[in-house]
């Protein structure tokens, strides 16, 4: 597994906006989700019934408000 990088919000955004990353909300309860969830971000079981599917070369964004 490669190493987590971190990166300001001011950077991740256009990464986001422009299709480059996948914005996940890293909350497991879906209650917390539904409040807690940035524009364009999907769920965190959302990601991961996906994570099959998503390419090695995508890259993702977690937060966590």
């Amino acid at each position: 597994m490669e190493e987590v990088i971190r990166i300001p919000p001011e950077q991740a955004r256009p990464k986001v906006m422009n299709g480059e990353a996948l914005l996940v909300c890293a909350y497991e309860d879906p209650a917390s989700f539904r409040s807690m969830h940035l524009e364009g971000a999907i769920s965190l079981q959302a990601f991961r019934e996906r994570l099959s599917s998503l390419g090695k070369e995508k890259e993702f964004v977690f937060y966590c408000a």
